[in-house]
């Protein structure tokens, strides 16, 4: 016979009926239950009034939540004392801890992501991205030849060679290759590239420090002279002079040059001697500057920087 399940109004009803007279043998069979469960109500609910017994329930439901909740943050304090040295900023790096709840804990999918707080789409998701295989090792190639390049110097120059990629595709294959430029406390300059100029040292050919040319007229070299005036302030000359006939084509005077000063007078340069079809110089941070760079790809004019404290690299301002 299947048992029949009693709400707490039921058995106190029942007690009832004992108190008023009737024997315990015929309360059983008359509800079908047995003597040993009349007994254990009479031991729980005996004297008890219908309010007092849903109170004791509500209590006993009470309790039973606290306990379960105790359970959880304990388990929950043990799941983060399991994090506490791992980092979880990345993607990559919640899907590893949430693995690691489940495997040592024995913890559901859920609570494991509510503990690391991430979405469960996320430890689900499994990328589909191109391998960039050849992308990657452009990228490369070009961290090799420029040591001090950071992210955004090496994307213009593959832009310059027909990337199509954005900005933010090449700082995360960047980083993911590891190629981030170690910062230093004191300025040190770049080593330039190690490939040898194949251009021929004509007059009106090839500008060094400055401008180099394969192709075409007004050639010399580049490069910044400083000196400081009577009273303390100091001031540079940014000057240019042919590698050949040694020329002075450009001396330009002033407290402070940048990047964009040098393209500017370049540019002035070009339109009384020609342009020219490189450009070499060292690796100063003027001639190293994002300005310098969009220049150089606007006015399709390659530029080669030579060896850092390399006089002789055809940088002979």
């Amino acid at each position: 016979m299947k048992r029949t399940r009693f709400s707490d109004e039921q058995i106190i009803g029942i007690l009832a009926e004992h108190e008023a007279g009737a024997k315990c043998a015929d309360l059983c069979r008359k509800h079908g239950m047995s003597e040993g469960t009349f007994y254990n109500w009479k031991a729980k609910f005996g004297g008890m009034t219908v309010s007092e017994a849903k109170r004791l329930k509500a209590l006993e439901d009470e309790n039973a939540k606290l306990k379960k909740l105790l359970a959880e943050q304990m388990l929950d304090l043990a799941a983060m004392k399991e994090l506490v040295a791992k980092k979880m900023v990345t993607p990559a790096a919640k899907r590893e801890a949430v693995a690691h709840l489940k495997a040592l804990l024995g913890l559901s999918e859920r609570p494991a992501c509510q503990i690391v707080g991430a979405d469960r789409k996320m430890i689900r998701y499994q990328a589909q991205r191109a391998p960039d295989t050849e992308l990657r090792g452009r990228l490369r190639e070009l961290a090799n030849e420029r040591r001090r390049f950071g992210y955004r110097r090496l994307y213009v120059l593959l832009r310059r060679e027909g990337e199509p990629s954005g900005i933010n595709r090449i700082y995360r294959l960047y980083r993911e290759e590891g190629l981030m430029v170690r910062k230093r406390k004191a300025r040190r300059k770049a080593v330039g590239t190690r490939a040898p100029i194949l251009v021929e040292a004509r007059p009106n050919a090839r500008p060094s420090r400055g401008l180099h040319a394969n192709r075409c007229r007004a050639a010399g070299s580049l490069g910044f002279v400083h000196d400081q005036f009577a009273g303390g302030q100091r001031f540079r000359v940014l000057n240019v002079v042919d590698d050949v006939t040694r020329e002075c084509l450009a001396a330009i005077p002033d407290t402070s040059i940048s990047g964009r000063r040098v393209a500017r007078e370049l540019m002035a340069l070009i339109e009384r001697r020609g342009k020219p079809g490189m450009i070499v110089s060292d690796n100063g941070t003027e001639l190293t500057s994002n300005a310098i760079l969009r220049w150089c790809s606007e006015q399709r004019i390659e530029w080669h920087y030579i060896a850092s404290r390399c006089p002789t690299g055809s940088c002979a301002a």
